[in-house]
């Protein structure tokens, strides 16, 4: 049990100095240039006024700019290769704020899962009622320029919240069975969503 102890600690020590390693050799871009590359998966009309989420110099995800609008938004995590950002409607935050934190705690996705759906189960964490959209827009890194916020070439995909609906309930798919193709993943589930992947552009 001793040995068991030392090794966990030592795993956790480990895992601890990696992340502050990472942090201190990632070069976080400006705040504007993080805003810029953000809101590209925000539809036109409400990037101006959406709130972002980004980092701090110390690698901290903060809020850079307060929303006036329905619309959220992530930059783009540095430490990870290519362009990856999303907004979403703010009646998805308590959602995803939620696995934020249980991420940050070091849950695995299956255990963030499984926690969710007991908060909601339990009346602890309330999902919208109406069907409600988050937009992901990716690029490749050679397509995305960090310090200024610009990227070409970046591809679109949508998933639209509708908690607990199923196959039977919205007519869809479980898998898509063309290019674009609508269809539900985690059917029966507080995390019950539509998937619209339109065919690559590039």
């Amino acid at each position: 049990m001793k040995i068991r102890n030392i090794i966990t600690a030592a795993l956790g020590t480990s895992l601890l100095l990696t992340h502050v390693a990472v942090a201190q050799s990632t070069t976080y871009p400006s705040k504007d240039a993080q805003i810029k590359a953000a809101v590209l998966a925000a539809p036109e009309d409400k990037r101006s006024n959406a709130m972002v989420y980004g980092y701090s110099d110390k690698g901290e995800l903060v809020v850079l700019r307060a929303g006036t609008n329905d619309m959220v938004c992530i930059a783009d995590d540095p430490a990870q290769a290519g362009l990856n950002v999303s907004c979403y409607h703010k009646d998805l935050e308590p959602f995803m704020q939620r696995g934020r934190d249980l991420k940050k705690a070091g849950k695995s996705f299956q255990e963030i899962f499984d926690m969710r759906e007991a908060d909601v189960k339990a009346g602890k964490l309330q999902m919208p009622r109406q069907p409600t959209t988050l937009f992901v827009y990716s690029a490749a890194a050679d397509g995305f320029n960090a310090a200024t916020g610009e990227a070409k070439n970046g591809n679109l995909r949508y998933v639209i919240y509708i908690p607990y609906a199923t196959a039977e309930s919205t007519g869809l798919p479980l898998k898509p069975e063309a290019p674009g193709m609508p269809w539900i993943m985690d059917p029966g589930t507080h995390r019950a969503h539509i998937m619209i992947t339109p065919p690559a552009k590039n």
